[in-house]
This record gives structure tokens, sequence and C-alpha cells, in this order.
């Protein structure tokens, strides 16, 4: 996508969409930062899909840093791009309930991250991780952290 246009910026930032693809799109870590800015003036947003894009790290830090304070998000697509983790976002969101990251890079240490972020995270319901590596003892782990 290289720019995101203009017009889903300021639609992001007026609160005029509830629900936004943008799936497949060569979004990668630049155009994520510009969709975290949005994010965090945003209160109509339910659900953002930016699966089958190029967000690595530094596009999914930006992003979990604007869900810290978001309150409207509860579906959140991430899947099949170069994450490591978004962990950080679940330790303080509120309203994220479905967080689907499956096909990253997460591995067993991007596991724990989130596995400690669950242990305060009191909103999550649905977490996909599937094909990110994260062995049997990312799963133990992961699943302790969700038995309170």
């Amino acid at each position: 996508m290289n720019k995101m246009p203009e017009q889903i910026k300021n639609d992001l930032e007026k609160n005029t969409l509830n629900w936004l693809y943008l799936g497949s799109k060569q979004i990668g870590d630049e155009d994520a930062k510009t969709i975290a800015s949005a994010l965090e003036k945003n209160t109509s947003l339910n659900q953002l899909h930016l699966s089958y894009n190029q967000i690595g790290d530094e596009g999914a830090k930006t992003i979990a840093s604007a869900l810290e304070n978001n309150t409207s998000l509860n579906q959140l697509d991430l899947s099949s791009n170069q994450i490591g983790t978004i962990a950080s976002a679940l330790e303080k969101n509120t309203s994220l309930n479905q967080l689907s990251l499956w096909s990253n890079q997460i591995g067993y240490e991007g596991a724990k991250t989130i596995a400690s972020a669950l242990e305060k995270n009191t909103s999550l319901n649905q977490l996909h991780l599937s094909y990110n590596q994260i062995g049997d003892e990312g799963v133990k782990t992961i699943a302790s952290a969700q038995i309170r």
C-alpha cells in the first residue's frame, strides 16, 4: 500500500467507520504506524482486519501502543504478517475480545510474553495462534495463564 489513503485515515479519525478490512494490501510498518495513530483517536471502530500484509514488530508495537487506551475495538486480525509479539496491548486493553495472530513469527518467547499479558487481561475470549511454532511449552504457558 505504501501510503495509506488519506480518506481511510480521516474516516478513522472522524469515527465514521465501525468495520475496516485492509487484508492483502501490502501494508508494512509505516502504514501500520498511520493506522495506529488514527486508532488512538478512534472511538467507533469495532473490527479491524489487517491479515496477509507485511506488518513486522515495529508496526505491531505502534498498534499495541494505540490499543492500550482504545476502548472500541473488539476484534483485531493480524494473521499472516511478520509479527513476533503484540503482548503489550493485551496488558492494558479492556475491549479486545478476539485477537487473531495465526501464521506470524510468535515462537516460544512471544508465547511467554503473551501468557504474561493474559494474566492481566480481562476481556480477551479468543486468541488464535496457529502456525506460530510456539511448541508444547508455549501452549502450556499460555494455557496456565488463562486458568485463573
